[in-house]
């Protein structure tokens, strides 16, 4: 992609979710989560590449002890096991008797993501949570009904960028929620590289 290209895909993108509204979501997020986690000294696992600009964000909201890590996996085909996943980095850490938190950016068709909550479970993890900045509205979920215990935004079924979200590798960095012109979704934004309940209420 040349620059020109990759300037015009902004451009000509329409905005979902502005700046301030995203900030806002990792907000509540934010209170909903210390609300659940605050005694618990959790793990939390970023999923990379996608949950780093939502977790570096969220992080500084979480004013309670915890230890921060991060995963690092590719997948392979559609299969949800964890010894589907092929891993470029996963966690030093014991996750035995842990309880475990992972931020990712988007909670897609989630064939990635649950993958590596059963990984984490596998490993005995007492309790996995996930908490994801945006959820896609389709029926096409690796399982009916699959959610995140927290989630920041929900959008429409687009292809979307910005806050992690990535376009062919460009705009991760994007200040919002963005959705490209002219690209169909289905089966596009699941991350193939890495990209229960406590609810407060």
């Amino acid at each position: 992609m040349t620059i020109e290209e990759a300037n015009k895909v902004l451009q000509d993108a329409d905005l979902l979710v502005g700046e301030r509204e995203v900030s806002a979501a990792i907000d509540r997020m934010a209170i909903e989560i210390t609300s659940c986690l605050k005694d618990a000294l959790p793990l939390v696992i970023c999923v990379m590449n996608g949950g780093l600009i939502f977790a570096g964000q969220l992080l500084t909201r979480l004013v309670f002890p915890l230890e921060l890590t991060y995963v690092h996996a590719t997948r392979y085909g559609a299969a949800t096991r964890g010894s589907s996943l092929n891993w470029v980095s996963r966690p030093a850490q014991d996750l035995r008797d842990r309880t475990v938190l992972l931020l990712d950016d988007i909670l897609d068709e989630g064939v990635t993501l649950a993958a590596i909550a059963e990984w984490c479970r596998e490993q005995g993890a007492a309790d996995v949570m996930l908490a994801v900045l945006v959820y896609k509205r389709h029926d096409r979920k690796v399982s009916p009904g699959f959610r995140a215990d927290f989630t920041g935004l929900e959008t429409e079924d687009r292809f979307l960028f910005g806050y992690g979200l990535d376009f062919q590798g460009y705009w991760r960095n994007a200040p919002g929620i963005y959705a490209v012109r002219g690209v169909e979704t289905a089966g596009l934004q699941e991350n193939i590289q890495i990209d229960h309940p406590c609810l407060p209420g």
